[in-house]
């Protein structure tokens, strides 16, 4: 009988321990649960791009002019280099779905558009100029073929990569910026 009771106790106490631990997490892990997702994510296309573009904005204008014209080695785009590419393949790539391409933009502005202020305008211009044409697609104009080149391709499928070369370079801008000691401002908190 007094086996039988001290079983039963043990049991209360590693279910007490249990449950008290449970609770202690929940506690402790409810500020990240409860935790908002930055604007624009989970939220498709439009928003996925608002946040990247608010991202790659944030850091140009965070980076100090001087650091436009760094490089991590010789023959690998400088700062600015990134931007601006990113800046034309956007006009670029849109161009394919209808819009055209911008007066005045040319193949070398990668290399002679070096100034902050000037890169920072024809980037905001060509993630405006994506946001728009998005936000005006219809979506039977999605599924529009195209053909790019050496492949056809849906208009949505251009937007896809749009979206997708912008992160894959807002990953190497990322690195850029701490290696020249620029903290990206969102994550900063």
């Amino acid at each position: 009988m007094i086996m039988a009771n001290t079983d039963y106790l043990r049991i209360c106490i590693v279910k007490t321990c249990f449950v008290k631990a449970l609770l202690l997490w929940l506690l402790l892990s409810t500020p990240m649960l409860l935790a908002q997702a930055p604007e624009g994510i989970w939220q498709g296309y439009d928003g996925e791009w608002r946040h990247v573009s608010r991202q790659l904005i944030a850091l140009a204008e965070a980076t100090p002019a001087e650091k436009f014209a760094w490089r991590p080695a010789a023959g690998v785009r400088s700062t600015s280099e990134v931007y601006m590419h990113i800046a034309m393949a956007n006009f670029y790539l849109l161009s394919v779905t209808g819009p055209k391409m911008p007066a005045g933009l040319n193949q070398d502005m990668e290399k002679t558009v070096t100034s902050k202020a000037e890169v920072i305008d024809w980037l905001k211009r060509s993630l405006d100029a994506v946001k728009e044409a998005h936000l005006a697609a219809k979506p039977n104009d999605l599924e529009r073929k195209v053909h790019i080149a050496d492949r056809d391709a849906t208009v949505d499928g251009v937007y896809l990569r749009i979206i997708v070369h912008a992160n894959e370079h807002m990953g190497q801008l990322i690195a850029y910026a701490r290696m020249t000691g620029v903290v990206p401002p969102w994550s900063k908190n």
